[in-house]
């Protein structure tokens, strides 16, 4: 049984096995994150370990990871501490977050579901949102990551809601929603997950279980907003159609209540008089009477200004 050869690279080799450049994995030795070569005269001589830690690294970092934290992590692996189960970990919180798979719109089809023709700044502006993504070479095609959202989108427009106003309440709606998420993550993170958020990172056992948890608290943020979204669009649509109903008629701009804003001291002087609980109401009848008694004094100018013409003695 021959041994099995060991693989042995130039930093020229090992850069293009890997995808890095040899400045990055000089900088990536300067740092303590790549082993030392083994040096043969004046050469230095990579192997397989050195090709798999710059992989390893090239993960770490898509994964969102700085310089910094891979360093720790990797000297943690180092000391006899696995990275298997760590990588489980960010594999399941990077992982979907839905059942729902992307799919691909081409411009005519995307026209044809907005009214029949191309709009460019509403295109533009579903592109900044993340609704559709330009797909490179592809100058007429799309990917739709949540096809869900963008049929949402055209049922409102075909229900006679102008596109500018969808992403503006879209982008409303996304705030609320990301605040949501927040409190989620920091109520799970204080009475879940801080154990597992030590000073080093935690061993396979640790992650893997803590995995598990991502796994089974996963969907619970969904499942609480919808059944809170829906007892609130159930109380809120009820109120809102018992307050049309029993208002009738849409009252005129006549009838139409403004606020105005009154000195300071006005305030306090009526509300010595009458208490704070009644000075809007003293506010509008002392004004309606106000407005009467000028009427009334408009009334009898006009005749007495009529009576007074009617007894001019005639001109000569």
């Amino acid at each position: 049984m021959t041994e099995q050869a060991v693989a042995e690279y130039r930093i020229e080799d090992l850069a293009h096995r890997s995808g890095a450049t040899v400045r990055t994995i000089r900088a990536y030795q300067d740092r303590g994150l790549l082993p030392r070569p083994e040096r043969r005269g004046r050469a230095n001589v990579y192997g397989d370990t050195h090709l798999a830690r710059l992989r390893q690294i090239a993960d770490l970092l898509d994964r969102g990871y700085t310089l910094a934290s891979i360093k720790e992590l990797l000297e943690a692996w180092d000391a006899g501490r696995g990275l298997g189960g760590v990588l489980g970990l960010v594999a399941e919180v990077d992982g979907p977050w839905t059942d729902e798979e992307a799919d691909r719109i081409s411009r005519a089809d995307l026209a044809a579901r907005f009214g029949g023709s191309e709009d460019e700044a509403a295109i533009a502006d579903a592109v900044a949102l993340g609704i559709l993504e330009q797909i490179p070479g592809h100058e007429d095609e799309f990917l739709v990551p949540s096809p869900q959202e963008l049929a949402v989108a055209a049922e409102l427009h075909a229900s006679g809601v102008p596109l500018p106003a969808i992403s503006a309440h879209l982008r409303e709606l996304r705030g609320q929603i990301e605040h949501i998420a927040t409190r989620f993550l920091e109520f799970t993170t204080e009475h879940v997950f801080a154990r597992y958020l030590g000073p080093l990172p935690p061993t396979d056992a640790e992650a893997a279980e803590a995995a598990s948890l991502v796994r089974r608290l996963r969907p619970l943020a969904q499942q609480s907003v919808d059944a809170e979204l829906a007892r609130a669009m159930k109380l809120f649509a009820t109120r809102h159609l018992h307050r049309h109903l029993s208002e009738g008629p849409v009252t005129s701009h006549a009838e139409e209540s403004h606020s105005v804003a009154l000195p300071a001291d006005t305030i306090r002087a009526v509300q010595s008089l009458v208490g704070a609980k009644s000075v809007a109401e003293f506010i509008a009848a002392a004004t309606e009477r106000e407005v009467r008694a000028r009427a009334l004094d408009t009334l009898t100018s006009n005749h007495h200004n009529s009576a007074s013409v009617g007894q001019m003695p005639p001109t000569a």
